[in-house]
């Protein structure tokens, strides 16, 4: 049994990660402050001897004996990590810190969360983790790309200048069961509208691109990554290698939803990705063979039970 930290637990990813990580038999302290969590999200675990639920903001220093931590804390949607900016980026840049400084006392192992924001509108397609990245720093989004990649920053010099045992994974878009419904995500958002008998928005002209993976994915990912070789740090993407226009998820929403909802344009926000695909190579040569499996419409059907649940009580 291990002792295991995950910020951000009681979000999307994070209750998914709980949930994991009990059934293989550790003991894990939730951390969130319910910004964008939810405690519906982990309710099912409160009565488990081996789950803690603290209610903690990670910019405040925080002190346990664990042997891992995942750092997943912060808002992860435009629409909610563009509703205060400023507690945004210091969400990425003063919890890194704080969680590193636990990691390096402790001399845990710890994961950070990183995001394929941080390649920014991409000028290479797809990307691989040794691209730089085309990031606007003053931008409506630079509050999360950011600060991402200033968390990237801090783990790597955490690690050269201190020798803390890191890993860095860069999640793209991820889907599934236990997502807000106003989190504005492009999945969230056609699914409701869906559901609602709603006009379907797309911004843009709806060949944007990009790739969806299940979140069952994205987990197996995480604990392969934890789990690799020390001294490999990453980053390493974790993302379907599969790609998809906005037009081709909505269709695939409407068809499996039975929607008779129509489609509106809306116009592009500022900064927003014209393309968005990750190189997933080096994590299928570093994680035993990982890679997105799980299918797009059979990911969207889980997914749309989920809200429909959701909806309905």
């Amino acid at each position: 049994m291990k002792k295991v930290l995950v910020t951000g637990g009681a979000g999307f990813l994070g209750s998914h990660l709980c949930e994991r990580l009990l059934n293989e038999g550790n003991e894990v302290i939730c951390l969130d402050n319910y910004f964008t969590g939810s405690k519906q999200n982990i309710i099912e675990f409160l009565d488990n001897p081996y789950f803690e639920m603290v209610r903690h903001d990670v910019t405040e220093p925080y002190y346990a004996e664990v042997d891992e931590i995942y750092n997943l804390a912060c808002p992860a949607s435009p629409v909610h990590y563009q509703y205060n900016p400023i507690k945004t980026i210091k969400t990425s840049v003063m919890g890194a810190i704080n969680m590193l400084g636990l990691a390096k006392r402790v001399k845990a192992r710890i994961l950070q969360a990183s995001t394929s924001e941080v390649y920014g509108d991409p000028a290479v397609h797809p990307q691989p983790e040794s691209y730089w990245g085309n990031v606007n720093p003053i931008g409506l989004r630079s509050c999360y790309d950011e600060g991402k990649r200033c968390a990237e920053t801090l783990f790597m010099d955490y690690h050269n200048q201190n020798g803390v045992d890191i890993k860095i994974v860069r999640i793209f878009n991820t889907y599934g069961p236990k997502m807000n419904p106003e989190d504005g995500r492009v999945v969230s958002n056609f699914i409701v509208q869906a559901l609602k008998g709603e006009d379907i928005t797309i911004f843009g002209d709806g060949t944007q691109t990009r790739s969806f993976q299940y979140v069952d994915d994205l987990i197996e990912g995480f604990c392969r990554m934890m789990a690799s070789e020390k001294g490999f740090t990453g980053p390493v993407n974790l993302g379907n290698s599969g790609e998809f226009t906005m037009l081709e998820l909505a269709e695939n929403v409407l068809d499996l939803v039975g929607s008779k909802s129509q489609l509106k344009f809306m116009p592009l926000p500022q900064d927003d990705p014209k393309q968005r695909k990750p190189d997933s190579s080096l994590a299928y040569e570093k994680l035993n063979g990982w890679e997105s499996k799980v299918k797009l419409r059979d990911g969207l059907e889980q997914t749309i039970a989920y809200f429909d649940k959701v909806l309905r009580s």
